[in-house]
């Protein structure tokens, strides 16, 4: 489970229409030393989602979560909940555990290949789905450090200048400091000043370093 207090303390999100599905869950949580939250249906969970996603609102989730979602459910389905999820690109984030009856095992392995983290069948063994939860919270806090440093990435970058981002470009062609001032009509001692601030705002000490990092975020 996630132990750096730097990332939050999670939180078990549960959606069921049984209360006495989710009074029990959060019992077992609690009895692990886990929070949770209870929503009775798909679209509460949504609605409530939604206004934390709101423009101008904190990025989401703010620490490493789960969601412990029942696959059938009156109104909105929970596999139609898990679709909009994916849509909105918060399965990483927000890893998603279905409880399922026995006939809906094939649809739930169906949505494990779409990117499901696991499914539960009815009835559950505790210590099996409150393993899966707790790995389901560390694969979340896995998430939310790779979005943290693709933000940092990103802010990085923008503090460069423009010149800086030329250097940078041709520093990642693989081009000599010599080449880099003939191409861009500067001397070498003024390409080595940029290079220097360029790795020093994007926090590398090479060249190869700085290819790794971009690459990792996607950005190159």
């Amino acid at each position: 489970m996630p132990t750096d207090p730097a990332l939050g303390i999670p939180m078990v999100y549960l959606v069921d229409d049984e209360d006495v599905v989710r009074d029990a869950l959060a019992w077992l949580l609690r009895s692990r030393r886990l929070l949770s939250e209870g929503h009775a249906s798909a679209d509460a969970f949504e609605a409530w989602l939604t206004a934390r996603r709101a423009p101008g609102q904190p990025a989401w989730p703010p620490a490493p979560c789960c969601l412990v979602l029942d696959m059938r459910m009156p109104g909105t389905s929970g596999l139609v909940l898990f679709e909009r999820l994916a849509e909105a690109g918060l399965l990483a984030l927000m890893p998603v555990i279905f409880l399922t009856g026995h006939g809906d095992v094939p649809t739930a392995v169906a949505a494990v290949k779409r990117g499901a983290f696991d499914f539960v069948e009815k009835p559950f063994s505790n210590n099996a789905l409150v393993d899966r939860i707790a790995q389901a919270l560390q694969a979340s806090a896995q998430a939310l450090l790779q979005r943290r440093a693709g933000d940092a990435v990103a802010r990085a970058l923008a503090e460069l200048t423009e010149r800086e981002r030329e250097v940078m470009e041709l520093v990642l062609d693989g081009k000599p400091n010599k080449l880099i001032a003939d191409e861009l009509q500067i001397s070498v001692r003024t390409v080595e000043v940029h290079r220097a601030r360029v790795f020093d705002k994007m926090g590398a000490r090479s060249a190869v370093e700085l290819a790794n990092l971009l690459r990792g975020q996607g950005r190159a």
